[in-house]
């Protein structure tokens, strides 16, 4: 899952970013309001952790121009604590969720996972397709109730493709979303993850769409 995270201030970036990478996400930062707008007009995110407090142009202009333009990710704003107001707005505007800083970074990955599950229609932080189980909680991917070990890179496919089951996924989206744009997969280097996978959690749950891409079956909860 790709996420680009908007703050200022760079240590709690650098936060930010490690805490959600280690928690499986593909995370990308930019510093001000300006850059954020355009990334996230031109970009497909999973998800955006915005703070409002931004240099160049503010985190709530960001915010509105997104949704006055139609992108619809989902959006966590990062607010100054007490600030109510702020808050409001932000929800107005079209934030999902808010957070007031300072925060634990185990609420904001709960957060950020619990709007990933919503904008794909999962309520529960277990995803299933016939015997593929995803607890994302545990990181963990297991089939018939047996854990499989899987490399970052693989575990990330997998999730991806569950959180999107019932839809094809092309092989530049699977790229871009768990891996990123700056260091994106060949074709070759995709269909070799894949192949990875199917050998660890069987041949028949991820399926091929020749010229499209790769699906998983919805039907899963």
């Amino acid at each position: 899952m790709r996420v680009l995270v908007v703050e200022d201030e760079a240590r709690i970036a650098d936060d930010v970013a490690r805490g959600l990478a280690a928690a499986g996400f593909v995370v990308e930062t930019v510093s001000d309001g300006e850059e954020a707008l355009f990334r996230g007009d031109t970009e497909d995110f999973d998800v955006v952790v915005l703070d409002l407090g931004l240099p160049k142009l503010d985190g709530l202009s960001v915010l509105k121009r997104w949704r006055q333009g139609g992108r619809r990710m989902p959006v966590i704003a990062l607010t100054a604590r007490g600030s109510w107001m702020e808050r409001v707005e932000g929800i107005e505007a079209g934030a999902d969720d808010y957070l007031p800083k300072p925060f634990r970074m185990e609420e904001l990955v709960a957060r950020v996972r619990a709007l990933v599950r919503r904008a794909s229609g999962h309520a529960s932080s277990v995803i299933a397709a016939g015997p593929l189980i995803l607890d994302e909680r545990r990181m963990q991917v297991s089939v018939d109730g047996i854990p499989v070990d899987l490399a970052p890179l693989e575990y990330r496919a997998v999730a991806y493709l569950l959180h999107n089951q019932g839809r094809v996924v092309s092989q530049g989206e699977l790229s871009e979303h768990i891996h990123g744009l700056d260091d994106a997969f060949e074709s070759n280097a995709i269909e070799a993850l894949i192949a990875r996978v199917r050998r660890k959690i069987g041949s028949d749950v991820i399926r091929t769409r020749r010229g499209f891409g790769y699906l998983i079956d919805g039907g899963g909860s």
